[in-house]
């Protein structure tokens, strides 16, 4: 198994598509990127902590690429606005790639070009080492799947999971 470590905006959107994915052993909703240890999640929402939203996925690599992985991420949230994903604002929702070793950052660097070739705006996801990760409280971990009735996650994430269905069916676990 391999990890991959993202930031898309709310952490609850990505991890439900991730869930989804062939391949993903477990997407866990958590904390990455900011200077203090251990925060909770009122604390990286304040935007005190420099801390994104992120998911650690833990893939099988013979069963889904990280590229594969990459090319979802592009298509899942927009890349392009800087510290916000629609009506979510601030630096814990920015759009965020940390890479544990070389290879998954030149593989980054040659996804983000090539998803840069059909987007009208330029990316401004950061791209930066693997910090340490901080899992969620219990109550974000599969949020939506607990949740699918409730408001954010029916207007919000349902779409993005419709959107995952339609462009990346061939993908989705059985």
């Amino acid at each position: 198994m391999e990890k991959a470590l993202v930031g898309g905006g709310c952490f609850w959107c990505i991890e439900a598509v991730y869930n989804r994915l062939e391949g993903v052993q477990r997407a866990l909703s958590g904390y990455a990127g900011g200077s203090r240890k251990n925060p909770s999640y009122e604390q990286v929402c304040s935007g005190a902590t420099g801390h994104a939203e992120v998911v650690e996925i833990t893939y099988d690599p013979e069963i889904i690429s990280y590229e594969a992985i990459l090319d979802i991420f592009w298509a899942i949230h927009d890349p392009t606005t800087l510290n916000a994903q629609g009506a979510d604002r601030g630096t814990q929702y920015r759009s965020v790639i940390y890479y544990y070793d070389a290879e998954q950052k030149e593989k980054a660097e040659e996804s983000m070009a090539k998803a840069q070739k059909s987007l009208s705006a330029p990316i401004v996801t950061e791209l930066s080492p693997a910090p340490e990760f901080y899992e969620a409280e219990g109550y974000h971990q599969n949020y939506y799947s607990e949740h699918p009735t409730q408001g954010y996650c029916h207007v919000v994430i349902a779409p993005k999971i419709e959107k995952f269905m339609k462009n990346f069916g061939d993908k989705v676990k059985s």
